[in-house]
């Protein structure tokens, strides 16, 4: 991809606490510029713990990373304490999954959104309130003078998140990493959400990668998308291939076990078992044990990411 933004190799991430856990085996993915990536799985899939290496979120005394994580042409793992908090929030920025943690409670937003400005763009006062403010309007937070002054608790849930967004976007990144942002909303605040990153990510062609377990979402706002299972991307490619001509059991599943208008009234599928344990992976394929096309091979050999012209797979007998 000639125009990536972002640069994922062969990353891999460890965590090394009271007992090992590969949680990332090898990754490999690119973001283009202004395209929208969606990391799509199970809880425990690898898709957060991929946002979070992203930023280098992870304690580094019981986290091992290995691989090259490349952002507009900067390796992200060499960085050193300084031109790391120069990279996040200015480079690349975050919307994590509850807002009412992400903010600080004893501290208003707008003193929030300032500091931020103030700390990567050198704004005096004045010049990053009126920003701040400015942001605030672009999220459509009605009344937004008012919630300037006000602090997290005073806000509902909905306008937190619009709040979280603007804290995201104030200095104006070139990657957003968006962390299942509407989980805790309403049906009704969620698509009003979905419909406003998507709206904000073509008004400042930025690249976002959005995680979400929640297919509905990433029609929604996706480009194409990125199959997780295990640590492992098991399939990935454009939105249309990987919603309608799907290739993987695993992908075919995720999709089978949704609620939509085609199935209404039918008994909704589920993926038999469970995900398997981070800290005794299987030798071969993850997703065997739970597979009904699974043959001996699948047990002990990792298949690699087959690449076709509009999407890659990884599976020794795929949909065809």
């Amino acid at each position: 991809m000639s125009n990536a933004l972002l640069q994922v190799k062969d990353l891999h991430v460890q965590f090394n606490g009271q007992r090992k856990a590969q949680a990332l085996s090898g990754i490999n993915f690119e973001v283009a510029a202004g395209e929208v990536l969606t990391l799509l799985g199970e809880s425990g899939s690898g898709k957060s713990v991929t946002l979070r290496t992203l930023l280098r979120l992870h304690s580094e005394k019981t986290t091992r990373i290995t691989g090259e994580i490349i952002v507009d042409g900067q390796n992200v793992l060499s960085f050193n304490e300084k031109a790391l908090n120069q990279y996040r929030g200015r480079l690349t920025s975050m919307i994590f999954q509850e807002p009412g943690l992400a903010f600080d409670p004893v501290y208003t937003i707008g003193q929030q959104l300032t500091e931020v400005l103030r700390a990567h763009e050198q704004l005096d006062a004045s010049a990053a309130q009126l920003r701040a403010l400015d942001m605030l309007e672009r999220v459509q937070i009605p009344q937004a003078r008012k919630r300037f002054d006000a602090y997290p608790h005073e806000l509902s849930g909905g306008m937190r998140q619009r709040a979280m967004i603007a804290l995201a976007l104030v200095c104006k990144p070139k990657l957003l990493l968006a962390d299942e942002p509407t989980t805790a909303l309403d049906a009704s605040v969620q698509i009003q959400i979905l419909l406003l990153l998507r709206e904000l990510q073509k008004e400042t062609g930025m690249s976002v990668i959005f995680v979400t377990h929640d297919i509905g979402a990433a029609v929604e706002v996706s480009d194409r998308v990125a199959v997780m299972y295990a640590g492992r991307i098991v399939e990935i490619g454009n939105l249309a291939d990987i919603v309608y001509k799907p290739r993987h059991p695993y992908t075919q599943g995720l999709l089978a076990s949704t609620v939509s208008h085609d199935n209404r009234g039918s008994p909704l599928l589920t993926i038999a078992g469970s995900p398997p344990d981070l800290a005794h992976l299987p030798k071969g394929c993850s997703f065997a044990p739970r597979c009904a096309r699974a043959q001996a091979n699948c047990l002990s050999d990792q298949p690699n990411l087959a690449i076709t012209d509009s999407s890659s797979f990884a599976c020794w007998y795929p949909n065809t």
